[in-house]
């Protein structure tokens, strides 16, 4: 189980956003933060699938690159990319040159358009799956839950790709889902205020 630890300023937060210097500004201003708007979903779905197998810091350290890659994740022009959009990606140093997710991106953005056309927002459809008080773990402790197990079966059935049931814990965690900062850790309170607000 993953720990707080004291940072430069003596403030405890998540072990893991010392491993890294470009973790603590994300850890401190996006990760658990709740996420409603459906660009920013969409970017957080498409950078978790292209995580999968590689450290979350290598996305991290692309994800401007990405960003203009995929004209600012905006799921209505992705999904009208070509084979042609495929191939300049696939030349494209500055994002994760890899077929099959780059692909699934583009494919998952037919997907999103659909999804808003019948249910009226990304964010409604995913917010469904925010676990009850009851069913939380203790933070950091899980790597799937009952919930992202459930998610990820449903996207399946709607055809979406690259969203297996860790890639969904993991995008449950960053977009606010659930609140897995650890107890101690200073940015809880700020995330559970976030949560609150957002009712």
């Amino acid at each position: 189980m993953s720990k707080a630890i004291a940072g430069e300023d003596g403030k405890l937060r998540c072990a893991w956003c010392m491993s890294a210097p470009e973790f603590l500004s994300y850890h401190d201003t996006e990760w658990g933060f709740p996420v409603h708007d459906d660009v920013r979903l969409f970017e957080k779905l498409v950078l978790e699938g292209f995580q999968s197998g590689l450290s979350w810091r290598t996305i991290l350290n692309k994800r401007e690159n990405f960003r203009k890659a995929f004209r600012g994740f905006d799921f209505d022009k992705v999904a009208r990319f070509t084979q042609k959009d495929v191939e300049r990606l696939l030349q494209d140093e500055g994002i994760i040159r890899h077929r099959g997710k780059i692909e699934a991106a583009i494919h998952n953005a037919k997907c999103a358009r659909e999804m808003v056309e019948r249910e009226g927002s990304l964010a409604k459809f995913f917010w469904r799956y925010e676990p009850t008080p009851a069913n939380l773990a203790k933070p950091q402790t899980l790597t799937t839950s009952a919930e992202s197990i459930a998610l990820s079966k449903d996207l399946k059935k709607l055809g979406w790709k690259f969203v297996g049931p860790t890639t969904m814990f993991a995008l449950m965690q960053a977009m606010g889902l659930i609140n897995d900062h650890v107890e101690d850790c200073v940015i809880r309170a700020q995330v559970m205020k976030a949560r609150k607000q957002k009712r």
